[in-house]
């Protein structure tokens, strides 16, 4: 009974002491979203009584499936949100490209992930004369030339995590039951079934993407935030203020 009882009215997860956390869902290509929705965060800080650190995780996925890639990265690079720290995490499409581009095994799986909006977006089709697909190697030769090098660097400094308070932030989520520093980095990445029906507590309250949905999802060990912004036209983010948390979206 007493456990029961220490379950039920466990404290609330808090962000560190004078911190207000902005942490963004997966972004797919979706500049005009992330455009409106740094604006958004803009407003709000400006809204918010006295002075505090502003911090921005975005949880990856910043590329493939919607019609901006490049665009989203240029924006991420020379303009995040006025005011406030940036953390950018890597998601699996971001791990995926670079295994593309860097010819490592089960690379060509980034073909098959919605790579084709991105290089379109680098002015690069991977169809042929008469719409024939080009070969692996000959598309991975054309994007490699378009991808400016800031946008590789950029990808390539992507963190795994981030910890803040009690929270975790973090693609796609952890392995259940493994300590932090003994996770596998790809499971940080592309882990689902195993991580989304665990209910146990993971230490932190995770924070994640990677497993879109029309809306919010929030259980009492994680929160997902991804709402599918490629295609449902909406991009979320949770705010994280002391042991308040609440969500801003913005929708084409």
């Amino acid at each position: 009974m007493h456990l029961f009882f220490s379950r039920l009215f466990a404290p609330r997860a808090r962000a560190p002491e004078g911190e207000i956390i902005y942490a963004i869902g997966d972004i797919h290509g979706r500049d005009d979203l992330l455009g409106r929705l740094h604006d958004a965060i803009g407003r709000d800080l400006t809204a918010a009584a006295g002075a505090r650190k502003a911090t921005v995780v975005y949880l990856g996925d910043y590329v493939d499936r919607g019609p901006s890639s490049r665009a989203v990265l240029d924006r991420l690079i020379a303009q995040p949100v006025a005011a406030a720290e940036s953390v950018f995490l890597k998601g699996n499409h971001e791990d995926a490209l670079l295994r593309f581009l860097d010819g490592e095994g089960g690379g060509e799986r980034w073909l098959t992930l919605g790579g084709g909006a991105t290089a379109r977006s680098y002015g690069v089709l991977l169809q042929g004369h008469g719409q024939a697909a080009l070969s692996p190697d000959c598309a991975r030769e054309r994007l490699r030339a378009a991808i400016p090098p800031p946008h590789l660097a950029f990808l390539r400094e992507l963190k795994l995590f981030h910890e803040a308070g009690d929270y975790l932030f973090v693609h796609a989520g952890i392995k259940p039951g493994r300590a932090l520093e003994d996770q596998d980095p790809q499971d940080l990445l592309w882990i689902r079934r195993e991580f989304l029906r665990s209910r146990r507590r993971h230490g932190h309250l995770v924070v994640h993407g990677h497993a879109a949905s029309s809306g919010i999802v929030v259980r009492r060990n994680r929160i997902c935030i991804d709402t599918m912004a490629f295609a449902t036209d909406r991009l979320s983010c949770i705010v994280l203020e002391e042991d308040s948390r609440r969500f801003i979206s913005v929708e084409a």
